[in-house]
């Protein structure tokens, strides 16, 4: 039972893959993106051909049309677990999203109720004034939550402020049981760390690489789908910006710089995320170290 978290652009990816081929083992993506079929250059999915050599769990489950949930990636998540090790294959989970992670690790917490009430007046404030002003009014409550959530992330940030509306406490104070908690299974947890400057670079080569690949027409393909996109697959990143341009809102060049700005607030909410995270085995990666060395490090320390 081996976990690989890293923020995005780490390489943890790549060393799952490796890890999970040489451990004769299977790889359950821990991505709320990667769940959606036809999304696949935004996302940073494997290509066919790994996914081919290595199997791989909870990538192409659902339709961009539809809303995918923490509680639902829980359910199938656990019931791939029990499928691969069912076969003796050895788990590999590997991703990025945090709340997936904890909940991965140790369950849902019972947060409060809600009230559809709070959430429409919530949206319409959304679209008169912007998301923006929203998480800025949760960052004043809530610093905690605002600087794990993204921006862009319209459903968490309207949950954040539904929640401290209901309760008058702030959603970070109920996420913080997961402190208290014991993981679920036996995990090593793994975790690929760089310097930020380095990790800046690789991000905008990947923002780079995505744009070479295709990524607008991706995305304009998506759009011309009979089912519009749901409201999270239009908010990720990448996705995100490339529809404000085809919508004539912004520039390509505006929307490629504001992708890499808002993988950069993604990654700084991955690691404060992570800091919480208890029992991760680091690994400091230099900017010149290869995937080779990288892999035989994390087999140190598993054998360790």
């Amino acid at each position: 039972m081996i976990l690989v978290l890293g923020v995005t652009a780490s390489g943890k990816a790549r060393l799952g893959f490796e890890l999970a081929r040489s451990l004769a083992g299977e790889i359950l993506s821990v991505d709320s993106m990667k769940v959606y079929r036809r999304m696949d250059i935004g996302t940073a999915k494997p290509s066919r051909d790994a996914q081919q050599e290595v199997r791989h769990h909870l990538i192409d489950v659902v339709e961009p049309s539809e809303s995918f949930s923490v509680g639902l990636f829980l359910e199938r998540a656990l019931a791939a677990i029990e499928d691969i090790r069912s076969r003796g294959k050895t788990v590999v989970a590997v991703g990025g999203t945090a709340l997936y992670l904890k909940a991965l690790l140790y369950g849902l917490f019972d947060g409060p109720g809600s009230d559809e009430f709070i959430r429409a007046e919530l949206r319409a404030q959304a679209q008169r004034e912007g998301l923006g002003k929203l998480h800025e009014a949760l960052r004043q409550i809530d610093p905690d939550a605002a600087a794990r959530i993204d921006p862009n992330d319209a459903k968490r940030i309207i949950r954040a402020l539904e929640v401290f509306r209901l309760t008058g406490k702030p959603i970070s104070s109920f996420q913080k049981q997961f402190d208290a908690q014991q993981p679920m299974h036996d995990w090593t947890l793994l975790g690929l760390r760089r310097e930020k400057a380095e990790e800046s670079q690789r991000m905008n080569a990947r923002v780079k690489r995505m744009i070479e690949q295709g990524l607008v027409d991706e995305v304009r393909s998506l759009l011309a789908e009979d089912k519009p996109l749901s409201q999270q697959a239009r908010c990720a990143i990448g996705y995100a910006e490339i529809i404000e341009h085809l919508q004539g809102r912004i520039s390509l060049e505006d929307a490629i710089e504001e992708i890499k700005k808002n993988t950069r607030r993604l990654a700084k909410g991955q690691r404060t995320w992570f800091k919480t995270f208890k029992g991760v085995h680091w690994l400091d990666v230099g900017p010149e170290e290869s995937a080779e060395s990288v892999l035989e490090r994390a087999k140190r320390e598993l054998d360790a």
